[in-house]
């Protein structure tokens, strides 16, 4: 094989573009003592590769290490939980202790009184009240001329002559119906 051919080969080795059969021919390249000096670095890694191919797989440790790698998994998420677990403990039992102590000083503090007599805030309350009421009656002045519905019944009037047909019609089959 051609040094040219054979890097070729590797580039698409190296990217997982190689089929089984141009792996296989690098393994045989490689394992004979003909491999170009520049590509001889190569040489130990197809080397290491044929024999794990062909040496026979031990199935009880893979089986050891694959459940040594869920182990481990399986404690570090115990110990992140047991982690998470006393980390947010801690911070409610701050807020319950910080709460407390807020709603105890509220329960020591006095209101002042705004007023000194009960007739001081009436006459106060009434003051407001008539206030409010004054402003609300000058609001309502501007529908004092709705009040007898003469604009109203003017502008509503167009519309009750196009829905006077209706109302006959209406009216006709309600007698019919009471027969």
């Amino acid at each position: 094989m051609e040094k040219k051919e054979v890097k070729y080969l590797l580039q698409r080795y190296f990217n997982g573009e190689s089929t089984l059969a141009e792996e296989r021919q690098l393994e045989k390249y490689f394992q004979t003592k003909k491999a170009d000096d520049e590509l001889k670095e190569y040489a130990g890694f197809f080397g290491g590769i044929s024999e794990l191919s062909q040496s026979e797989r031990d199935v009880k440790s893979e089986e050891e290490i694959m459940d040594f790698i869920l182990e481990s998994e399986s404690n570090e998420k115990t110990k992140y939980r047991r982690l998470w677990q006393t980390v947010t403990g801690i911070a409610a039992s701050i807020i319950i202790v910080i709460g407390g102590l807020l709603f105890y000083q509220q329960g020591d503090q006095q209101f002042d009184d705004t007023f000194n007599s009960p007739e001081e805030a009436y006459a106060y309350a009434e003051q407001t009240l008539g206030f409010i009421s004054a402003k609300y009656n000058k609001g309502l002045e501007g529908m004092a001329d709705l009040s007898n519905f003469g604009k109203l019944s003017a502008a509503a009037e167009p519309m009750h002559k196009g829905v006077k047909p209706v109302n006959e019609y209406l009216e006709m089959i309600e007698k019919m119906s009471g027969d």
